[in-house]
Parts: C-alpha cells; sequence; structure tokens
C-alpha cells in the first residue's frame, strides 16, 4: 500500500488589542513597496501587499486608492478576523500607460480604529517589447498532469532580434524559444512554457525572465499564474477553532474529500491538546470527515502544531497541505 501524507498546520494564539496608532496598522504588512522592473507593453503586472490581522479585533479595509491612473487597486477582502490574510492587489496598466510610472496607494482602515497605511509601486513599461498573451495562465490543471502554453515576444526594431534563452528558478515550469521571425518593422520570438507534473497543488504564482539578443545582460519579466487542482482536498482550508478559555475546549469538523473513494490509514500530530477521531479502518470513500477538538491548558500564548493525514492514495499527498488558527 503506498500512502500519502497530509499536512494541517494547527495554530493556537492569545492576543491583546492594537495600540489605536498607525504603527499597528503598518505592522500587519509583509511589504509596503514594490518595484516591478522593466515591463513589456501589455504584459500582466500584479502585486498582493499582503496583510495579516494580528490583533483580537477585527480589521475592517475601508478603502484603498492610487495617486496614479497607472494602477488599478483593488482591496482583496476587506474585513479579517483574528488571524485571518488579505491582499491590497494592485496591477500595472502597461496597456494605456508607457515609461518610468510610480504611484502611492493608500490604504484606510476604520476598524477597530482609524489608520492611514501608505504603499509604494513603481515600473518602467517599454514601447518597444509586446507580450501576446500579456502572462502566462493556467487556468486549472490537475495534480499529476503536464500544461503547455504559448507566448509570442515582439520587438520594435530594424536590426535581428531575439529572446536567446529563458531563466527560472521553479523547477516545475521549463520554458523554450520555438521560433523567431520578422513580420515587417516587428521581430517576434515564440515561447514555449510548460508546467510539469510534479507541480505542487495549490495556487501558482511566479514569473519568468526573458533574455534577449541585444540586452544579454538584462531581463524583461512574464508572469506566470495558475492553479493546481489537487487530487484530494481538506476543508477549510484555514481552520480557526476560535478563542477558547483555559480548560475549556471546542470541536470543529475537518473535510478531505477526493476525486476517487480512498481510505485514511492514520491520523496523528505531536500535541496532546488537539484530539480526533483517526478515521482509519473505515472503507473507501471519496469524503471523510475528522472532528478536530482543541483542549486548552492554563498556559496562555501560541500553540501551533501539524497534523498528518496518511491515506492510501496513489499520489503525491506531501504536496497538499493546509493550516488550522486556534486563538485562546
Amino acid at each position: 500500500m503506498i500512502r500519502t501524507v497530509f499536512l494541517v498546520a494547527v495554530s493556537c494564539c492569545f492576543a491583546v488589542g492594537p495600540a489605536l496608532a498607525e504603527p499597528w496598522a503598518e505592522a500587519m504588512f509583509e511589504q509596503r513597496s514594490h518595484d516591478f522592473g522593466v515591463l513589456a507593453r501589455d504584459a500582466s503586472a500584479v502585486y498582493r501587499f499582503e496583510l495579516t490581522n494580528k490583533y483580537v479585533e477585527d480589521i475592517h479595509v475601508a478603502s484603498a486608492r492610487s495617486s496614479c491612473g497607472c494602477t488599478i487597486v483593488e482591496v482583496e477582502k476587506p474585513s479579517l478576523k483574528t488571524h485571518e490574510k488579505g491582499a491590497i492587489v494592485a496591477r500595472i496598466n502597461t496597456k494605456a500607460f508607457r515609461g518610468a510610472r510610480g504611484a502611492t496607494i493608500t490604504v484606510t482602515l476604520d476598524q477597530p480604529s482609524h489608520a492611514v497605511v501608505q504603499l509604494n509601486v513603481r515600473a518602467n513599461i517599454r514601447e518597444d517589447v509586446v507580450f501576446n498573451p500579456g502572462s502566462v495562465r493556467f487556468e486549472s490543471v490537475e495534480q499529476g498532469q503536464s500544461a503547455e502554453r504559448f507566448v509570442a515576444v515582439s520587438r520594435l526594431t530594424r536590426e535581428d532580434w531575439q529572446v536567446v534563452r529563458v531563466n527560472t528558478s521553479n523547477p516545475c515550469l521549463t520554458a523554450e524559444v520555438v521560433s523567431s521571425k520578422r513580420n515587417g518593422p516587428w521581430m517576434t520570438s515564440e515561447l514555449r512554457v510548460r508546467l510539469n507534473p510534479d507541480a505542487p497543488a495549490g495556487y501558482l504564482k511566479d514569473h519568468l525572465v526573458l533574455i534577449a539578443s541585444d540586452e544579454p545582460s538584462r531581463g524583461i519579466p512574464l508572469e506566470v499564474e495558475g492553479r493546481i487542482q489537487p487530487v484530494i482536498t481538506l476543508s477549510p482550508a484555514s481552520l480557526f477553532m476560535g478563542v477558547v478559555r483555559p480548560g475549556e475546549s471546542v470541536t470543529k469538523k475537518l473535510v478531505v474529500q477526493g476525486r476517487e473513494p480512498f481510505r485514511i490509514t492514520s491520523v496523528h500530530c505531536g500535541d496532546q491538546h488537539f484530539q480526533f477521531s483517526d478515521d482509519a479502518g473505515d472503507q473507501p470513500k471519496p469524503l471523510h470527515v475528522i472532528p478536530i477538538t482543541f483542549v486548552a491548558s492554563d498556559l496562555l500564548g501560541k500553540v501551533e502544531q501539524t497534523i498528518h493525514i496518511e491515506t492510501d492514495w496513489n499520489h503525491a499527498a506531501s504536496e497538499l497541505s493546509t493550516y488550522a488558527v486556534v486563538a485562546q
């Protein structure tokens, strides 16, 4: 029997209320500035300024606005409970704008108190280089399957020009130049980008770096985005056990679901505060429900653990993971 291992990270924390000053709001952001570098015309250029609610009180983002029309801003999740994550999404408009651009994004929060955080982006959008399409997108690929996409990279030039190589630090991606040709004043290189079958399940967000014949020391980024659908999923992906007092307990359910019937062989973790029915020995079925109970001790603070779920599914189980947060 081949076993597959899933990881469910579970954490517990005890937080205090935020100080009613702007530094508490800035502290929620992992980054507050981003440089997109050199971008091709029509290229997709998106950056997520991620933030995490580190406090007991709910956080609410009232608005986010950009100082320049070159940057489109979206609030991904306005309301955040304890330990929930959200993002301010900044998208550079490479279709309408050219040259060096910069924008200040003003984020206003109105809960638990008023605060303002400023984020900054900048980019240099080239007029003479065009992507078609603007990015590589693997919309939905089943885990274990490969997929290919093609992108045309064109340069307005009288000289011979081509993309000579494509660099990537992601082992799940490979890319190559399949052809180069002239069409009037434009030289075009066609690229083949391949998603390898060993790509882990989940959201893929990365970029390739294109090296051209006329600028071997300078790269042009090409965004790659996709979602690899797992053979087995865990729901919820974020298991928040809630605020628990010492000595109290709380129970919530974790759903483990597959595209075909499978058997859970064991469930275990290294923390006695977490208890559960391991569901081992059940008949193969496409959906298993595992009750998870947290029993709070007298020790206040953050508790974080990993729950191991082993199945008899013959696939890359170690690539599927989720976590739960417990606050006391």
